[in-house]
């Protein structure tokens, strides 16, 4: 569905599929609903008798007796049916979230980079705790006050039609004027809930560099960003909840002129012998059981409108399609994922005049081909910008390619299943991130089987055996958010240790050395070069000091393959790779 604004809408249609799971226990409160109706409805009849008993002279224990029970087993029903609809509503919430959260981590890396991180986590967070009220005051409670409604209606057509056309005519006035205020609520809701996203995007940007703005002075400045941010959410709240506010009016207007008139029409025809007191007694009780339905179901629809109006922006990320396992206009299944090569004579890794391009037409790279044999060592070399670690991304299957192709032991790797390409692939981006929690949670990320003394071995292997021998707690030591407890380049050789115990056929690396200093460069050398002896390296370098042993050395520029070659051979033959080198005193 779509807006009249152009944004996505969401309706009962897609609020269905949510609800499906949990039809049973829906069902089972709506059954408790009816019973709790049933029971209310008998209320004002068993007034009526109680009054009938007296006029008569009968004896009144009978019928208040009646009436206790049925008040008392009522309320019973009704509270376990609450509990009920809450529970329920707790599990669609939580199984809304572990779609939307199991979605979210699914996307195509493309949307990532076109959405902002806060405004994708208050979908999980912001709007699908507003789904909780749909439930529990919305699609049920309208359920039941439709029931009881139409119940009491019945009723007091039974006791006076008179009466009941005056109720009828004041009530719908109400309805009217109700239904027309709350037809824009959906539609305010979800700007509101846009601008919560917006905001906590804004909160989530000035967290995450938080050092950087105190640093630079603009902590003020960052918190006008969040506070004017938090000023449009106001704002959207504010109106959502002016116009909820005139449906109050609007009903309680309807239920006192209903109730006036019942009162002055119905005083005027037991004057007149029309009807007995037991019967307007019993007449108005039903108004008021007509009302407090009516007051619950209006209340239900305006939280039905706000919850829709979440829903849309939940809908949007569930519509939004996962990444693809294989490429589905080759018409053919993914295979399983070949091994590596025996010999250094067929490529492991080969890029096919491979080309690309981001979505607004930026040329990135342009024809790039190389080959990376089983067991060698290739290098990446390049001013910046030339996009040495857009090949990386490339080859982890981040982004669709342009023009060319990619192959895995002669494969092409858009016929084999990601998940187990990436099995064969170990990788460390620049920026080496961390997550939070300790070392042991990040080294077990990619290989979860792994033994203590795999983990002691791959970080001895990076030189970080130390740094964790510091904490008593040893490998369970926290790092803190992001790694901040950690050094750059302790950061970057745990990632490196992280990529290392999986055993990838192929390594990554983007940057290895870039955080480290003499002495841990050298140390990681050598640790590359002993993974080396079993695995292929595919490296991306500006410090040209860590590929010079390299196998081969590919120098790009400008998106394009402009040089390959050993150290020796380029300092000769490639003028931009000699004056790389120069600038970092190798020649």
């Amino acid at each position: 569905m779509t807006a009249a604004d152009g944004a996505p809408s969401a309706g009962l249609r897609e609020l269905l599929p949510l609800l499906r799971p949990h039809r049973r226990p829906l069902l089972g409160a709506a059954g408790l609903s009816l019973v709790a109706a049933a029971g209310a409805l008998a209320q004002p009849a068993l007034v009526a008798r109680a009054i009938e008993a007296v006029g008569e002279g009968q004896l009144l224990l009978p019928a208040v007796v009646a009436l206790v029970v049925v008040v008392v087993a009522a309320s019973a029903v009704s509270a376990f049916q609450q509990y009920l609809l809450q529970r329920t509503a707790e599990g669609v919430v939580l199984s809304t979230r572990r779609t939307v959260a199991d979605r979210l981590l699914r996307l195509p890396i493309a949307e990532y980079d076109r959405r902002r991180t806060g405004d994708l986590m208050s979908r999980v967070g912001a709007d699908t705790t507003l789904l909780r009220a749909t439930v529990t005051s919305g699609v049920v409670d309208i359920v039941g006050s439709v029931v009881v409604g139409v119940g009491a209606l019945v009723a007091m057509a039974l006791v006076d039609a008179w009466l009941l056309l005056v109720t009828v005519v004041a009530v719908a006035i109400g309805v009217a004027v109700v239904a027309s205020v709350s037809r824009g609520v959906r539609r305010l809701s979800r700007q509101a809930q846009e601008e919560v996203g917006a905001m906590s995007a804004a909160v989530e940007r000035a967290l995450s560099a938080v050092r950087t703005i105190r640093a630079s002075g603009a902590t003020a400045r960052e918190v006008d960003v969040v506070g004017a941010s938090a000023g449009r959410a106001y704002a959207a709240g504010v109106r959502v909840a002016r116009l909820e506010a005139l449906v109050s009016p609007a009903g309680s207007i309807a239920v006192q002129g209903a109730f006036l008139a019942v009162l002055g029409l119905g005083g005027y025809r037991v004057a007149a012998g029309t009807i007995s007191v037991a019967d307007l007694v019993a007449f108005i009780l039903y108004l008021f059981l007509l009302v407090m339905p009516l007051g619950q179901a209006i209340g239900a629809w305006t939280q039905l409108q706000t919850g829709l109006g979440a829903l849309a922006r939940i809908q949007e990320v569930l519509g939004l399609a996962p990444e693809e396992d294989a490429r589905p206009e080759r018409g053919s299944a993914a295979v399983a994922v070949p091994p590596a090569p025996p010999s250094r004579e067929v490529p492991l890794l080969e890029l096919d005049d491979v080309s690309f391009a981001y979505p607004d037409g930026t040329e990135v790279l342009r024809g790039v081909s190389l080959a990376v044999p089983a067991g060698s060592r290739v290098a990446l070399v390049g001013p910046s910008g030339a996009g040495k670690s857009t090949v990386l991304a490339l080859v982890e299957g981040f982004y669709p390619l342009t023009g060319g192709a990619i192959r895995w032991a002669g494969t092409d790797v858009r016929d084999l299943p990601r998940a187990g390409l990436r099995a064969r692939l170990g990788y460390v981006e620049q920026e080496a991130p961390v997550l939070a929690g300790s070392v042991r949670d990040n080294l077990l990320l990619a290989a979860p089987d792994a033994t203590d003394p795999q983990l002691w071995a791959v970080l001895a292997d990076v030189g970080l055996t130390e740094v964790v021998q510091r904490s008593p707690r040893g490998l369970d030591v926290p790092v803190g958010d992001e790694g901040v407890l950690l050094s750059g380049g302790e950061r970057q050789r745990l990632a490196i240790a992280r990529s290392l115990l999986s055993r990838p056929a192929l390594l990554l690396l983007d940057e290895p050395t870039a955080s480290l200093d003499a002495r841990n460069e050298q140390l990681l050398r050598q640790t590359l070069a002993a993974a080396a002896e079993d695995r292929a390296l595919l490296v991306v370098a500006h410090r040209l000091s860590t590929v010079l042993d390299s196998d081969q050395i590919v120098v790009l520029d400008g998106g394009r393959v402009v040089a390959r070659g050993t150290h020796a051979e380029l300092v000769e033959s490639s003028p931009l790779y000699r004056e790389l080198a120069a600038a970092q005193l190798l020649v």
